[in-house]
C-alpha cells in the first residue's frame, strides 16, 4: 500500500466535510421585523355650562369671582354627568344663586385607541347672574354640541340650536358663525357667538353658545357683572397612531461563508505502519546490491568448479 492509497479516504473525508459545511451554510441571520410602538387613547371633554364672571358688589368695594361649571367631564376614562342645576353662594347679597336650571343637561366624553368623542345636550334651560333675580340672562329651548375624532379620519365638530332663544328677556335671532349684540336699557349688554367650530388634522372643538356679558342692573351698582358664559362645549383629540420602530440591530441576511476546510495529511513517520518510510529507497538499493553480489559469487564458484 502506497501513500496515495492512504490519502484517498482522507481526501474523501475532507470533501465530505466541505460539502456538509456548504449544505449547512453556517449561521444565517435575518432582519427582525419592525415592532409597533407608541400610540394611545384619544382625548375628549364636554361641559354643559362654564362661567368666568367677575361680580362687583356694593359700588365696586367688593369683587367676587363667579367661576362655575355644570357636568364637566373628560376622557380617556369615559364619563357622563346629568345634573340639572348649579348653585353658588355669596354673590347675590348673601343668597344662594341658581346659575343654571334645565330639564335636560347631559355631558358625555369617551375615548379609546380608535376614537374620541365629546357630546353635550341641553334643553329648556335658563341662566341667571347676580343682580337679575327675576330676569334670565339667556333662555334656550335646546342646544347640542358634538366633537368626534376618529383615528385616520378627518375630525368633525358640530353644534345645533333649536327653538327660541331669549336674551335679557328679548327674543333674538342668532346668526350662525357671527356675533349678535343685545342691549337692554338700564340693564346691560350681551354679545353672543353662535356655533363656534374649529378643527385641525387631529382635533375638533364645538361650542353652541359663547356669551360676553356686561351687566349693571338699573345703574344702581347693586351688582356689576362682566365676563363670559359658555353653553354646550365639546372637544376631542384623535388617538395617536402607532409608529413602526426598527429593531436595535439589523444583522445581514446573507449567509456567512462556510468555515475553511484544511486538507488532512498523514505524517510521513506514520507510513512505516503501512510498510514504507523515508528510508525505503535506500534499503531497496542495498538489498539489490547484495542480491547482485550474491549472484556474481555463485556464478564465479560454478566457473571454477568446471575448470
Amino acid at each position: 500500500m502506497n501513500s496515495n492509497t492512504f490519502r484517498m479516504p482522507v481526501r474523501r473525508s475532507a470533501v465530505a466535510a466541505a460539502a456538509a459545511a456548504l449544505a449547512v451554510g453556517g449561521p444565517v441571520a435575518f432582519a427582525a421585523p419592525a415592532q409597533a410602538t407608541g400610540g394611545g387613547d384619544g382625548r375628549a371633554s364636554a361641559v354643559v355650562l362654564r362661567t368666568g364672571l367677575d361680580v362687583s358688589l356694593l359700588n365696586k368695594t367688593l369683587d367676587v369671582p363667579l367661576k362655575a361649571s355644570l357636568n364637566e367631564v373628560q376622557a380617556p376614562a369615559s364619563a357622563e354627568k346629568t345634573a340639572l342645576t348649579v348653585q353658588v353662594e355669596g354673590v347675590d347679597q348673601g343668597r344662594p344663586l341658581n346659575v343654571l336650571r334645565a330639564e335636560v343637561a347631559s355631558a358625555k366624553a369617551t375615548a379609546d385607541r380608535e376614537k374620541a368623542e365629546g357630546a353635550v345636550t341641553l334643553a329648556h334651560a335658563k341662566v341667571h347672574v347676580p343682580g337679575l333675580p327675576l330676569l334670565s340672562l339667556i333662555e334656550v329651548e335646546e342646544v347640542t354640541s358634538r366633537a368626534v375624532c376618529a383615528a385616520g379620519e378627518k375630525p368633525v365638530a358640530e353644534s345645533n340650536l333649536l327653538g327660541t332663544v331669549r336674551v335679557l328677556g328679548k327674543k333674538v335671532t342668532l346668526t350662525a358663525g357671527g356675533t349678535t349684540r343685545v342691549e337692554a336699557p338700564g340693564v346691560g349688554e350681551v354679545r353672543l357667538d353662535l356655533s363656534r367650530r374649529e378643527t385641525t388634522s387631529r382635533t375638533a372643538a364645538a361650542t353652541a353658545l359663547e356669551l360676553a356679558v356686561s351687566v349693571n342692573p338699573l345703574k344702581l351698582n347693586v351688582a356689576e357683572v362682566q365676563g363670559s358664559v359658555t353653553l354646550a362645549a365639546a372637544t376631542c383629540e384623535a388617538p395617536k397612531p402607532a409608529s413602526a420602530v426598527p429593531p436595535a440591530a439589523t444583522p445581514s441576511a446573507t449567509p456567512s461563508a462556510p468555515p475553511e476546510v484544511e486538507p488532512q495529511t498523514v505524517p510521513k513517520e506514520n507510513l512505516a505502519e503501512t510498510g514504507g518510510s523515508s528510508a525505503t529507497p535506500y534499503v531497496a538499493a542495498g538489498a539489490f546490491a547484495l542480491l547482485a553480489a550474491g549472484t556474481a559469487g555463485v556464478a564465479l564458484a560454478r566457473r571454477r568448479a568446471r575448470d
